[in-house]
């Protein structure tokens, strides 16, 4: 059974409330969402597995660990999980990213897929999934549901704002992934916005309307 794990360190707490100030700019927004996909990366990252060497310190030598060979794999949710990325290659520089591309029907509220570019050897590696905000779960829900039929090793959805309904949307549909997030929301609004939220994401990455 997967995990919801919510990431309430004060310093996400802090940038989340600038990220969410409806004053906050485009240029300043991305680089709160960048500074805090970075410390989410820590957390989202505990498990990863170690292997020990043999090193040489100026006094003389010692046996450390280092992260074994796992491979891993960034996907984010276009557009608004390329906000995230840069933070996570900061602390994980030797990973690949693929992309998904899905969009939210204004009509019928159901993730429309447009776009998928994933590693070669996708397979082999584990994947973090990106996006900043899970509202009904539509397109994360989609995302996984395609990447699980390329078998990656693992995967995981790291959001920095969630609602209740997509939450109890993925753990219905993927049962084992688990979730990261920097905070559980009230809830959904009447046009499927989250609540207090942040606006659109997209929106204010990227300075469109």
């Amino acid at each position: 059974m997967g995990k919801v794990v919510v990431l309430d360190h004060p310093l996400i707490k802090h940038k989340l409330t600038f990220i969410r100030d409806k004053n906050t700019g485009s240029k300043e927004f991305r680089e709160l969402v960048k500074e805090v996909s970075m410390l989410m990366a820590y957390e989202v990252t505990r498990d990863l597995p170690l292997v020990e060497i043999e090193i040489e310190t100026p006094v003389t030598r010692t046996k450390a660990q280092v992260i074994s060979g796992k491979k891993l794999g960034i996907v984010p949710i276009l557009r608004a999980g390329l906000g995230m990325v840069d933070g996570m290659l900061n602390l994980l520089p030797a990973a690949k990213v693929g992309h998904v591309g899905l969009y939210r029907d204004p009509k019928t509220l159901k993730p429309v897929e447009y776009y998928c570019k994933l590693p070669q050897d996708v397979e082999e590696r584990d994947l973090i999934v990106l996006d900043p905000m899970l509202a009904t779960g539509g397109s994360a829900v989609a995302a996984v549901d395609f990447l699980k039929r390329r078998n990656p090793n693992s995967i995981k959805l790291v959001t920095l704002i969630a609602a209740p309904e997509g939450i109890e949307a993925m753990e219905k549909a993927h049962p084992n992934i688990d979730m990261y997030v920097a905070n559980i929301d009230e809830k959904l609004d009447e046009d499927a916005y989250i609540v207090p939220g942040l606006g659109d994401a997209g929106d204010r990455l990227f300075g469109t309307k």
